[in-house]
Parts: C-alpha cells; sequence; structure tokens
C-alpha cells in the first residue's frame, strides 16, 4: 500500500521546501538556523541541477529513440560519481525489499517488520514503477540486485544466479569516499542523547518527492522537458539526488565558512569576544552567541567550487577554437 499524497498547494509545497531544506541541512551539519535567503539559494540551484537532469535525460532517451526517460539515464548521468552511484543502488535495493514486504503484508505474508528499513534516509520507496532492479523478489529478507546498464551482465537475459554472500562483496566494494561520508555521519551523532538523535533521525526522512510527488513534479516542470509521465522510480530517484545535492551544497558551504573564520582569525579581524565563545555545547544546547549559520555567499562560493572541481575518472577533451575557453556547461553536483 502506497504512502497517501499530502494535500498541498503549490504555495504550501514552496514553504515546505524551506523546512525540508534546513533539515536537510542539519544533517549534513549545520546545527544552527538558516536564513530564508540561505534556503531561498539552495533551491534555486537544486531546481536548476533537477531541470538540467531532465534536459539530459531526455535527450539521451531521444538518442535510443524513445519518448520518455528510464532509470538508465539518471544513471548514465552520475556514471562518475561511484560514491553517488553506490548509495542510489543501494536505495534502489532496500526500496524493492520494502515493496516487497508490503505488498507480502497486504497479501497476509509475515514480512512486516522489513518494511521500516531505510537506510539512507531517502524518500519512501512505496511506489512501483518498474526499475532496473531484478531478482528474486520472493525472497522476503534479501535486497534484489540492481543491474547498471554498462554491467556485463545486463547484456545477456539470463541471470547468473545470486551467491548468499553477494551482498557483503557488493558492501565492501563501497568507495572511500562512500565509507567517508558514512565515518562523518558516525561522528556528528555518536555524542547524541535518545531525544537528539530521534529528531536527527525525523530530519534523515526530509525529502523533496515523500508524500509530494505531484507538486514535485510541477515545481520541477517536468511537463516542459518530457512528452511522457514518468514513473515513480524516476521520481524517487530524482528525490535521493536532491538531497545528495544539498547535502554535498552544505558540506562545502561549512568548509568555505571555515576556511574564511581562520582567515580572519589569522588577520586579527575576529573580535575577542567570539574567541571566548569556543566551549564545548550539546547539539541542541542553548545557542553560543554569535554562532551564524552559513549565508548565502558561502552557499556560492561552495556551488562555484564544485562547477570547477574535476570530476574523477572523466577525462576533458579539448573542442579546439578560441571560442572554446568560454564554453563551459552546467556540472551536475
Amino acid at each position: 500500500m502506497e504512502s497517501p499524497e499530502l494535500e498541498m498547494t503549490s504555495e504550501e509545497y514552496k514553504e515546505e521546501l524551506t523546512h525540508v531544506i534546513s533539515q536537510m541541512m542539519f544533517v549534513s551539519g549545520e546545527t544552527a538556523e538558516p536564513s530564508p535567503e540561505t534556503t531561498t539559494i539552495i533551491e534555486e540551484i537544486v531546481h536548476t541541477q533537477v531541470v538540467e537532469m531532465l534536459k539530459r535525460s531526455t535527450a539521451l532517451a531521444t538518442r535510443r529513440g524513445s519518448r520518455s526517460i528510464s532509470t538508465n539515464d539518471l544513471f548514465f548521468l552520475i556514471r562518475h560519481d561511484k560514491a553517488k552511484l553506490s548509495r542510489l543502488v543501494t536505495f534502489l535495493s532496500w526500496k524493492d525489499v520494502r515493496k516487497t514486504a508490503k505488498d507480502s503484508d497486504d497479501k497476509g505474508g509475515d514480512a512486516g517488520d522489513m518494511g521500516g528499513d531505510d537506510p539512507l534516509g531517502g524518500a519512501d520507496g512505496g511506489a512501483g514503477g518498474g526499475g532496473p532492479v531484478v531478482g528474486d523478489t520472493g525472497k522476503k529478507n534479501k535486497r534484489t540486485k540492481v543491474i547498471l546498464p554498462w554491467d556485463i551482465s545486463s547484456y545477456f537475459s539470463e541471470q547468473v544466479p545470486e551467491r548468499d554472500d553477494d551482498e557483503d562483496e557488493d558492501e565492501e566494494e563501497m568507495n572511500a569516499a562512500t565509507i567517508l561520508r558514512l565515518k562523518t555521519a558516525d561522528e556528528r551523532t555518536k555524542n547524541m542523547t535518545k531525544e537528539e538523535y530521534v529528531h536527527y533521525s525525523e530530519c534523515r526522512q526530509a525529502s523533496f518527492t515523500f508524500r509530494k510527488a505531484k507538486r514535485f513534479r510541477e515545481w520541477a516542470g517536468f511537463h516542459l522537458y518530457t512528452d511522457s509521465k514518468p514513473n515513480d522510480d524516476i521520481v524517487d530517484i530524482l528525490g535521493f539526488l536532491t538531497f545528495e545535492i544539498v547535502q554535498t551544497l552544505t558540506e562545502e558551504a561549512l568548509q568555505v565558512k571555515a576556511e574564511e573564520e581562520v582567515t580572519k582569525n589569522r588577520s586579527g579581524e575576529a573580535d575577542a569576544a567570539s574567541k571566548k565563545r569556543k566551549r564545548e555545547t550539546g547539539l541542541f544546547g542553548e545557542q553560543e552567541e554569535g554562532r551564524t549559520p552559513v549565508g548565502p555567499k558561502h552557499i556560492q562560493e561552495a556551488f562555484r567550487r564544485l562547477q570547477i572541481k574535476p570530476i574523477p575518472g572523466r577525462n576533458r577533451v579539448w573542442m579546439g577554437g578560441p571560442r572554446a575557453l568560454h564554453r563551459t556547461e552546467l556540472r551536475l553536483i
């Protein structure tokens, strides 16, 4: 059974996004309350990124003679980011487990304890949609394998049966960037109380799409960039990627802010009162006087850095000509 869609107007959805982005920023390490200007800039960046993904996915679908975009098109867009791709594959695998468990419950099965697992804190995967997930869905307590379009196994109609230790091997192949993010999340939460961690877990459920898929389609302008209505898997993947965008932006902005404070301290511009306020406080304790969140300038600088940061595994080709120096494309975060 799918979660019911929330009834809200376009204006209410815009207001909801401010709260959602604040929650995502908190999970990413920003413990202070961001200003409306900051969340507005992040929303604009996320919207631009989603539109760019829709445009590129539609172009890929057109090249293969299709009018509708598929999950493989979105996989192809982030193929160079191994860590993000690994997290997305894990998200889709658990989404299929939850869907199978819910279907089993509706039929009187005993897999009800599987429905609440959400290792990534993303949108609920209750909707079907015919994605690239293949495997033995009859096994209630085992994640199914996601076949990527460039995997050798995707070239064959018959799949090799999975071994019992396949899941462990997949987890061992997670790259260093993913492990580093998990370590960072552990550092943020290891000193939390039970109540603090409950709040943190609730914030991890923040989503642009969960129970808001209709308004998300309108906000992103799906009808402007694709002829057909994307299935639920497309919306869920975009919901996952929007969380990744906000998290990456916030982490980079926090680094920008930290570098700015170091520079001020070295140049003597920081006032003496701020130096006295460096004391240990709880995550949800009384906010330190003068503690300022990341601002619009930090977000803008973070976005600039992410646009010029080299993409691992991707080689740039010189196309020639003097105008090529000024030819830039929007880079997906």
